[in-house]
């Protein structure tokens, strides 16, 4: 296994998940980890990136002062910080990573090597 996800559950909306993303193997040599999601009856879509590295970060903007990403290198992980959860952000969250010569980030999901098994996440209203 390449990516651990973890950290899905239910919560009400207005409330607060914590997604973590454990790199393992050829994936610790990623410096780009991205986050995607995917809702029942659509296609994935992107969330958030960031360059371990330098620590530069993009969002998708239906997640803009909302959702936050980071990394703690020390721990291989990163993570994905969602306050003021609404019941559209129900899917099942990925976290991916590029190849390890990639410093830049990218929106598409083609562009990404490596993936976790998802972790879902579900907001009643």
């Amino acid at each position: 296994v390449q990516l651990q996800a973890s950290g899905g559950g239910l919560v009400q909306a207005g409330g607060s998940l914590r997604l973590s993303c454990v790199a393992s193997g050829r994936a610790l040599s990623s410096n780009v980890v991205g986050w995607f999601r995917q809702a029942p009856g659509k296609g994935r879509e992107f969330v958030a990136a960031i360059v371990r590295s330098g620590g530069a970060t993009v969002y998708a903007d239906f997640v803009k002062g909302r959702f936050t990403i980071s990394s703690d290198n020390a721990k291989n992980t990163v993570y994905l910080q969602m306050n003021t959860l609404k019941p559209e952000d129900t899917a099942v969250y990925y976290c991916a990573a590029r190849g390890s010569a990639v410093t830049v980030v990218a929106r598409s999901s083609t562009q990404y090597n490596y993936w976790g098994q998802g972790t879902q996440v579900t907001v009643s209203s």
